[in-house]
């Protein structure tokens, strides 16, 4: 049986003469936090999309609990997918209570169901019930995201898709939500693939971390190990960053 929550096969996308993903080999296994980090162009937000179909790849296969994403009705799968991204994208006609519980609606919860889950979801994503009734305009950006969280998780999926989740956030704000995400990862037993930029936070987050160039996997494993391990010059760039930046913090600060 088939254990892996996502895996790629030899996935190819090209645009006009640029290879996005080049023949990519990916297996995440179910309940792994995993992290795709590279530089601007290095396929990360493609191979992220091809999981749930808003991207169809030019060859290779992608299967996300063992079904072919190609062979799956486009609606149902992402359904089945929690996705959350940085501009978050609530809908600003619809109160908070409304966004969180617009897949349950579609899926035909009725109305105390779906009262149900917005209650004990926005009790987990640390916002108070009163926030319900609110305008996603009346919400901070933390609040927000929080929200997005909150939806992406509504119809109870196994696999949460994030592209640059918390990238629009200051520091402080974005340090908390990524820790409290990181408590639900486990609470929840979910499947997380992670898109960010930021390899101190890929580090402090993922148990794994995929490193992209040119469309093509360049190191994947465990931060400490590929450091370690390393020989890549773009990778071992990418994840000495952090350490690099806090030395600098150290010497402005003269600790």
């Amino acid at each position: 049986m088939d254990e892996s929550a996502i895996r790629l096969s030899g996935v190819s996308r090209r645009y006009g003469g640029v290879a996005a993903l080049d023949g990519v080999d990916l297996d995440v296994a179910a309940g792994a936090f995993v992290a795709l980090v590279g530089g601007s162009g290095s396929g990360k937000t493609t191979l992220l999309k091809t999981v749930n179909g808003l991207i169809r790849p030019d060859g290779g296969q992608v299967r996300v609990f063992g079904e072919d994403v190609a062979a799956a009705a486009p609606h149902e799968l992402r359904r089945r997918i929690g996705y959350v991204f940085q501009e978050v994208g609530l809908f600003p006609h619809l109160t908070v209570a409304e966004n969180i519980a617009i897949t349950p609606k579609l899926l035909g919860w009725d109305d105390a169901r779906r009262a149900a889950r917005v209650a004990a979801l926005l009790e987990l994503v640390a916002l108070p019930p009163g926030v319900a009734q609110r305008a996603p305009s009346a919400l901070s950006g933390g609040q927000r995201q929080r929200v997005g969280v909150a939806r992406a998780l509504a119809a109870e999926p196994r696999l949460m898709l994030m592209d640059e989740p918390f990238g629009a956030l200051d520091p402080v704000t974005r340090d908390a939500l990524g820790a409290d995400y990181r408590a639900l990862h486990e609470r929840l037993g979910l499947t997380t693939l992670m898109v960010t930029h930021d390899m101190a936070e890929a580090v402090l987050l993922a148990d794994r971390v995929v490193v992209l160039k040119a469309g093509r996997i360049l190191a994947d494993g465990a931060p400490a190990d590929l450091l370690a391990q390393a020989t890549d010059p773009d990778v071992r760039a990418l994840l000495e960053a952090p350490r690099r930046q806090a030395e600098r913090l150290r010497e402005r600060l003269g600790a």
